[in-house]
C-alpha cells in the first residue's frame, strides 16, 4: 500500500470511528471510504458496487443506533437472549435440599477474645446458640477489626454500622425467644460492593458511581437478612468489577500489604483473610473469587451459573455473572451457599435445583475423581504445592483418573461485548475517563474496542460456546470431579463460559510467603460433591488454618 492510500485509509477510519461515537446524531452522512476502512476491520472484501448498495442500510442502521441511543436503559435490564449452562440431555437433579454437616466438637469461648477473629461460620454460630456470646458482642467485635485493620488493607468501601447493630440486637431478641433461624444467625459478613443495599451506597468500586444510592436491596442481601446474618460492611472491589484498584486506591493482601489482594472481590477475600469477617459475597466473571481467594489464602465458592439470583448486583456480563461466597473453609461455604441459592422470580436467568451437601458425598469409593493431566506436568508456579495435594488425595483413598479438556475456542469478545453493553453510556457519556485505570488493559479501553465487534461475530462466538457445553459433558462422562492448579490450566476459562462450579482452597505458600491455592471442579449443580471432597482434604490438612498477623 503506498503512502498516499494508507494516508486515506487512516482518515477514513478515524473518520468512521468519530461517527461511531457521536451523540448526539450528528454525523456526516458516510463515504464509501469510511466503509471500506470498517470492512478491513471486519476482514470482509467489498467491491465498489457493492459499498454503493450498502450505504443507505448502513445510514439506516445508523438511524437505529441513535433511536437506541436515546433510550433509557439500566444496568440491571437483562437482554432477551439469555443463556443456560445445561447442555443437550443433562438431567437436572430434583428433590429436596438436604444439607448435613459434619459433627462439630463442643466450641468454648476462648480466653483471648482476638482468637475469634479466625473462628468459623459453624463455631461462632455455635458460641452465639450456646450463649457464650451475643450477637451484638461479635458483631461489636468485627466493627472494631474493620475500623483497625481497613486503613491498612482498603477493603472496606461503606460499614453499615448502624443496621448492624440494629440486627444483632435483633437476632439477640429472636434467639432467646427460641427462634433460632439456623446457622447463620447473628453471624456478620460482608458484601462485595456490587450487591445493592437500600440504606447505604453501591459504588461499584468506580468513581463515576460512588455517590451511587440504588434504594433497594440485592436479593443475596435479603436473603441473608432472611437467614439472620447481619451486614457489617460494604466491601471494595476493583472498578466495574476488575482487578484491586478502585476509586479509593489498591485493596490490599494481609499477607503482604505491599502487594494487591486481586479482583475483583479483593475487599471479599481480604477481609475473610485477615479475620474481619467470618465470611463475605464474592462475584465472578471470570476468576474474581478463584483469584483473590487465591492470593489472600481464602476458600472461595463459584457456584453453578443460574444457582445464585443476581438481581441486585452490577451487571458486566448477563451470561457469565455468578455470586458466590468467600469462606474460611469448604463448610462455611456450603452453609452460606445452602442460605443465598434459590430462584426468587426476578432473575430469569435461574434454574430451580436442590441444594445437597454431606460429608459422605466424598466417600473414595463412591466417586470419581479426576485430575487436569496435561496441567499438572507443566512447568507453572505453586507446582510443588500442587502435587503434593494430588498425594495427599491418593493417601486420602481417591484413585485418580487423567483427564483432558477440551480446546478453548477464541470467545473471549462474549465478555467484553456484553461489558461494553452494560456501560455503553459510560463509555459515550466520556465519564469512563473518572476511572483510575486507564491503561491498555482495562475497562475503557476495552469498551471502547468492544463496539467494533460484529454482531455477527458475537454471535458466532456464541454458538461455539454452545459446542463447548457440550464437550465438556465427555469430561463428567469419565469422572463425577476433576481437580487443576487455580491458574495454570484452562479449567477457569472454559468453566466460566460453561458456568460449571468450582471450589478454591489453600494449599500451600510460595517462597515470599504469600498463599497458594488448589481448584476442585464439578458437574453442573453438583456443587455438594466438590464442597464435601476440599472438606475432606481440609480436614486432612490444615493450609486453612494458618492466617496472616497484621500487628
Amino acid at each position: 500500500m503506498n503512502k498516499s492510500l494508507r494516508l486515506i485509509c487512516i482518515s477514513a477510519t478515524l473518520a468512521f470511528i468519530a461517527g461511531a461515537f457521536s451523540f448526539p446524531y450528528l454525523a456526516p452522512m458516510l463515504s464509501p471510504a469510511q466503509v471500506q476502512s470498517a470492512a478491513q476491520i471486519m476482514d470482509l472484501q467489498m467491491t465498489a458496487e457493492e459499498i454503493d448498495s450498502l450505504l443507505p442500510n448502513l445510514e439506516d442502521n445508523r438511524k437505529s443506533f441513535q433511536a437506541l441511543r436515546e433510550q433509557s436503559i439500566p444496568n440491571d435490564l437483562s437482554p432477551a437472549i439469555q443463556f443456560t449452562p445445561i447442555p443437550s440431555g443433562f438431567e437436572l437433579p430434583t428433590g429436596a435440599h438436604q444439607i448435613e454437616f459434619s459433627p462439630l466438637p463442643p466450641v468454648q469461648m476462648p480466653k483471648d477474645k482476638a482468637k475469634l477473629a479466625f473462628y468459623t461460620v459453624r463455631e461462632l454460630a455455635q458460641l452465639i446458640r450456646t450463649g457464650q456470646i451475643s450477637s451484638v458482642e461479635l458483631t461489636r467485635f468485627f466493627l472494631e477489626r474493620l475500623k483497625k485493620y481497613d486503613p491498612t488493607l482498603h477493603c472496606v468501601i461503606s460499614l453499615t454500622e448502624e443496621l448492624a447493630m440494629a440486627q444483632a440486637a435483633k437476632a439477640d431478641q429472636e434467639i432467646a425467644a427460641g427462634n433460632y433461624r439456623g446457622i447463620l444467625h447473628g453471624i456478620p459478613y460482608g458484601a462485595k460492593d456490587l450487591l445493592a443495599t437500600k440504606e447505604y451506597k453501591t459504588t461499584w468500586g468506580a468513581a463515576p458511581f460512588k455517590d451511587q444510592v440504588l434504594g433497594y436491596d440485592a436479593t443475596v442481601v435479603e436473603k441473608l437478612e432472611k437467614a439472620g446474618a447481619i451486614l457489617l460492611a460494604k466491601l471494595s472491589m476493583g472498578a466495574l468489577a476488575w482487578g484491586d484498584v478502585w476509586f479509593d486506591g489498591k485493596t490490599r493482601n494481609p499477607w503482604d500489604p505491599s502487594t494487591g489482594s486481586s479482583g475483583s472481590s479483593a475487599g471479599s477475600a481480604s477481609a475473610v483473610a485477615a479475620g474481619l469477617l467470618p465470611f463475605a459475597i464474592g462475584t465472578e466473571t471470570l476468576g474474581s473469587i478463584v483469584s483473590p481467594s487465591t492470593v489472600c489464602g481464602t476458600t472461595g465458592l463459584r457456584p453453578t451459573f443460574g444457582r445464585v439470583s443476581k438481581h441486585g448486583a452490577m451487571a458486566l456480563s448477563w451470561s457469565m455473572d455468578k455470586i458466590g461466597p468467600i469462606c474460611r473453609s469448604a463448610e462455611d461455604c456450603a452453609a452460606v451457599f445452602a442460605a443465598i441459592a434459590g430462584p426468587d422470580g426476578k432473575d430469569l436467568s435461574l434454574i430451580k435445583a436442590p441444594v445437597r451437601y454431606a460429608r459422605s458425598l466424598a466417600n473414595p469409593k463412591m466417586i470419581r475423581v479426576g485430575y487436569h493431566k496435561s496441567a499438572f506436568e507443566r512447568r507453572y508456579p505453586f507446582k510443588k504445592q500442587d502435587s503434593l495435594v494430588l498425594e495427599k488425595l491418593e493417601a486420602l483413598g481417591y484413585q485418580l483418573i487423567p483427564v483432558e479438556l477440551p480446546d478453548m475456542p477464541d470467545i473471549g469478545m462474549i465478555l467484553s461485548v456484553e461489558a461494553a453493553a452494560a456501560f455503553d453510556e459510560l463509555t459515550r457519556s466520556g465519564k469512563d475517563d473518572e476511572l483510575v485505570r486507564q491503561i491498555r488493559n482495562a475497562w475503557p479501553n476495552v469498551f471502547r474496542a468492544a463496539r467494533f465487534v460484529p454482531a455477527v461475530e458475537y454471535i458466532q462466538a456464541n454458538r461455539l460456546r454452545t459446542q463447548l457445553k457440550e464437550d465438556m459433558t465427555k469430561v463428567f462422562e469419565e469422572v463425577d470431579l476433576y481437580v487443576h492448579p487455580s491458574w495454570a490450566s484452562s479449567s477457569l476459562r472454559i468453566t466460566n463460559y460453561t458456568g460449571h462450579p468450582c471450589v478454591v482452597v489453600p494449599n500451600g505458600f510460595r517462597e515470599d510467603g504469600r498463599p497458594t491455592s488448589i481448584t476442585f471442579t464439578g458437574n453442573l449443580f453438583d456443587e455438594g460433591t466438590i464442597l464435601a471432597l476440599a472438606a475432606a482434604f481440609q480436614q486432612a490438612t490444615d493450609w486453612e488454618d494458618q492466617h496472616p498477623n497484621l500487628d
